[in-house]
């Protein structure tokens, strides 16, 4: 055997063992991405039913938020109709009240004038 053959099987050697320590963490970077693939399986498969679990609380929601929908449209109708029955009310009774209120005023002053002597005598 000749040098540059013994220098070949050298380098081969090194060679040899440069990829078997290679190997070690290439085998455990595996193992890693086996472990992140049953991690992510398993994520999957835990929130596959949280999902459909959202799904039908958010219908139920839907369908609660239409009922308020309706009870709000309710409540605004009643409002508008009452506020419009008060400014009937106000119309009929608040020029018959201030008429009266003025008749009245009217009546006091003349009487006040009638007792202190200031009004109108009679011959």
């Amino acid at each position: 055997m000749s040098g540059s053959d013994i220098a070949g099987l050298i380098a081969a050697g090194v060679f040899a063992i440069l990829v078997a320590l290679l190997a070690v963490p290439i085998i455990k970077l595996g193992k890693v991405f086996d472990e992140l693939r049953n991690s992510i399986k398993d994520l999957s498969d835990g929130t596959t039913p949280l999902i459909g679990e959202v799904v039908n609380t958010v219908a139920t929601t839907n369908d609660q938020l239409k009922k308020v929908d309706a009870i709000t449209s309710n409540v605004s109708d009643a409002s508008a109709n009452v506020s419009a029955l008060s400014s009937l009310v106000a119309a009929m009774v608040g020029k018959p009240l201030i008429k009266v209120a003025a008749f009245t005023s009217g009546v006091k002053a003349a009487m006040n004038a009638n007792a202190s002597g200031k009004g109108r005598r009679s011959r």
